[in-house]
């Protein structure tokens, strides 16, 4: 749905060892903030008309479906 970026906020800890608890711990917040992109972008396709859904190349049931998807899918 959404391709992988790197937060450019990241950047500094590019090279640095990390403990494995901070390691553990950044993943989880990476994933966190995956999990609410993913819920943000959800949310968009439900004020989307048919036309808008169309020029995306989704029809609405598409866009149901998606909507009522969890978080950690897809």
């Amino acid at each position: 749905m959404t391709q992988t970026q790197t937060h450019p906020a990241l950047g500094f800890l590019s090279g640095r060892q990390l403990t494995p608890v901070s390691a553990a711990a950044l993943r989880l917040v990476v994933l966190l903030v995956k999990w609410e992109e993913r819920r943000h972008t959800r949310k968009g396709l439900k004020n989307m008309d048919d036309h808008l859904l169309s020029d995306i190349g989704i029809s609405r049931s598409e866009a149901e479906r998606e909507l009522a998807a969890r978080p950690w899918t897809r």
